[in-house]
């Protein structure tokens, strides 16, 4: 008789809280696509220029290929745990343990990045408002900006402490106001094209779509990784799975109905923002170093006009605020699993009787973002750029990890027709190569100390400390670890025999 451990049921989370369409908007608001687009489009376009559009195609590919195999492993194992427990089962917990570091950290790292870009346009929205320059440039103090910044993400520590239903309608309403902005500013910027544009302005190209001309593979790699980083957040839905109604099905299916949205508006926005801008190094040009970690920032009032360019200031803040509470669902979630599973202490998998969330974890979360972005922001002038580049490298590690253990566990099966072959096998395998190239050829670029911004902490580039350090931070750990838990690293609480209690096999 095979073990039965903590499944669904036995962590206490609230079940049945989310249907499909609250699933899609907590995959769309950890996405936070807003945000990520102000964040990224400056960076991308300096790295692969009016190739942009083409390496948000090539970065949804595997994303594309990855989800697949989010959604199989979900069909099998529903559990909150995702890529920490399925990799486990597929490859046995020192594997498992390390999946789960890895995705923990980028949670910390896209947590820390959006605090910091919600705190610049607080103040940059209410210098906005009130026509005043002196509050815009109070985010340009560095002691204030981090005190505020620590002030945004216990807000959103706190918020995410709370009931997963409380907080579906103000998500609906943050994604609808984000993506309705998102779709106006696409459209003015190709109004303000037919206007005459800027003289940066560039006339579209097909070529601007293909990601096998133009630019070198280093380039290449670079601007994927960015990329990959502007689709992380679709798998929050997942994390949600033992909160969702349908848990074995609709999480997968929201995950890739999210994927669909975001590259759409990733493409079209990146059209128009390459033809009225251009990829020059001053002024509106995407790639003016100034300007290049706040795209929307410079590009709202030309756009849009004092009036509606508001708005925009304000959709990247309700962009970046809303993911904040969403994006502390994964992360938290995988301390729960990894606790339950006797991988950490105890403590992270209490569940608050009323509230039903892992607050414990969730509040340990927020004080490690907390700790994170303070230490990094001093360290660093250019902290939030470099975060983004070294968060691709973990995010294809934990992708990539994932993606193979689909392949693996479904081994057997993998020959039982064409369709488990192909979605089982054949699709994670080649969305498991894809990311384990780019994370190779990352990890090669960024022994180059100028690599990102060229920042550097103790002598190395901070891309290089941020990336690889945290991951061999996360070995001492888990040898650490070790030593109070040996159960679990013996295969004893978590493996491939153990079952998952799902709620569909509860209610039978």
């Amino acid at each position: 008789m095979r073990d039965r451990v903590a499944g669904p049921k036995d962590k206490g989370l609230g079940g049945g809280s989310l249907g499909l369409l609250g699933s899609t908007v907590i995959g769309l608001s950890s996405v936070a696509p807003v945000y990520a687009l102000t964040s990224t489009l400056g960076p991308t376009a300096g790295e692969v220029g009016v190739h942009l559009p083409a390496i948000f195609l090539a970065g949804f590919l595997p994303m594309l290929l990855v989800a697949f195999a989010y959604r199989e492993l979900n069909r099998r194992i529903p559990d909150c745990g995702t890529s920490f427990t399925w990799t486990v089962k597929a490859f046995g917990p020192w594997v498992g343990w390390m999946c789960g570091w890895g995705m923990m950290l980028s949670t910390v790292i896209v947590l820390a990045s959006q605090a910091g870009v919600a705190t610049s346009f607080l103040y940059l929205t209410a210098g906005e408002a009130t026509g005043s320059d002196w509050i815009s440039s109070l985010d340009d103090n560095k002691p204030l900006h981090v005190l505020t910044c620590l002030v945004v993400i216990a807000v959103a520590t706190a918020l995410s402490c709370r009931k997963m239903s409380d907080g579906k309608a103000l998500q609906y309403g943050l994604v609808f106001f984000q993506m309705a902005v998102l779709v106006v500013f696409t459209v003015m910027l190709f109004v303000r094209i037919g206007q005459g544009g800027t003289p940066g302005s560039l006339d579209f190209s097909w070529s601007w779509l293909n990601p096998a001309s133009g630019f070198s593979f280093a380039a290449f790699t670079a601007g994927l990784s960015l990329s990959i980083f502007m689709y992380w957040g679709w798998d929050t839905s997942l994390s949600a799975n033992e909160e969702t109604a349908g848990s074995t099905h609709t999480p997968g299916r929201a995950a890739l109905l999210s994927m669909v949205v975001l590259v759409l508006s990733y493409v079209l926005c990146g059209v128009a923002a390459l033809m009225y801008a251009g990829t020059g190094s001053s002024g509106l040009g995407l790639n003016n170093a100034e300007t290049q970690d706040n795209v929307f920032a410079t590009l709202a009032n030309p756009v849009m006009g004092s009036g509606l360019g508001l708005l925009l200031f304000l959709a990247v803040l309700a962009s970046s605020a809303g993911s904040l509470q969403t994006t502390f669902i994964p992360g938290a979630r995988t301390l729960l699993a990894m606790s339950a599973y006797e991988a950490l202490p105890a403590r992270f998998a209490s569940v608050h009787p009323r509230l039903k969330t892992p607050v414990f974890a969730t509040v340990i979360q927020g004080v490690a973002t907390g700790i994170f972005y303070a230490v990094l922001t001093f360290a660093s002038e250019n902290f939030l750029v470099d975060a983004i580049y070294a968060l691709g490298l973990m995010i294809c590690f934990y992708y990539a990890l994932t993606a193979f253990a689909c392949a693996w566990y479904f081994r057997r099966e993998a020959t039982a027709s064409v369709r488990d072959f192909t979605v089982k096998s054949a699709i994670p395998v080649v969305g498991g190569i894809m990311l384990s190239a780019v994370f190779l050829k990352t990890l090669y670029d960024i022994w180059d100390p100028e690599y990102g911004s060229g920042s550097q902490i103790l002598g190395m580039g901070s891309v290089f400390v941020i990336g690889v350090g945290l991951l061999l931070l996360g070995v001492f750990v888990m040898l650490a670890l070790n030593v109070y838990y040996p159960a679990f690293f013996r295969g004893e609480t978590l493996n491939a025999e153990t079952e998952v209690i799902t709620e569909e096999a509860l209610l039978d």
